[in-house]
């Protein structure tokens, strides 16, 4: 079966910058689109971002335009979440995801294999 690994999660002040990563296994990775989605407390699962085969295709949620990066290393079956000007309400638990599609979707059912989740918290 398909695995996906997060890391990268930590603490942080406002303004501050993370990055996390993804690792994905079990089938053919270069094929297929990948997301970032996160829960923060008390809340549903939001879009974050996601990116196509090839990377040359990103979509971003509303809340984190122009803050977030959604990138992938297909060489080494990996996508990264670039994180700058966090803010407090971005604290949640962020998790990666992939589809057996070469296209992103938008919504958590759209992807069938799904990382552990990373915790990342923004101190005011």
């Amino acid at each position: 079966q398909v695995q996906v690994v997060e890391c990268g999660g930590g603490l942080v002040q406002a303004g501050g910058s993370l990055r996390l990563s993804c690792a994905a296994s079990g089938r053919r990775f270069s094929s297929d689109a990948m997301g970032w989605f996160r829960r923060a407390p008390g809340q549903e699962r939001e879009f974050v971002a996601c990116i196509n085969w090839n990377g040359t295709s990103t979509y971003y949620g509303d809340s984190v335009k122009g803050r977030f990066t959604i990138s992938r290393d297909n060489a080494k079956n990996t996508v990264s979440l670039q994180m700058t000007s966090l803010k407090p309400e971005d604290t949640a638990v962020y998790y990666c995801a992939t589809r057996d599609s070469p296209h992103g979707g938008l919504l958590p059912l759209h992807y069938d294999a799904w990382g552990q989740g990373t915790q990342v918290t923004v101190s005011s």
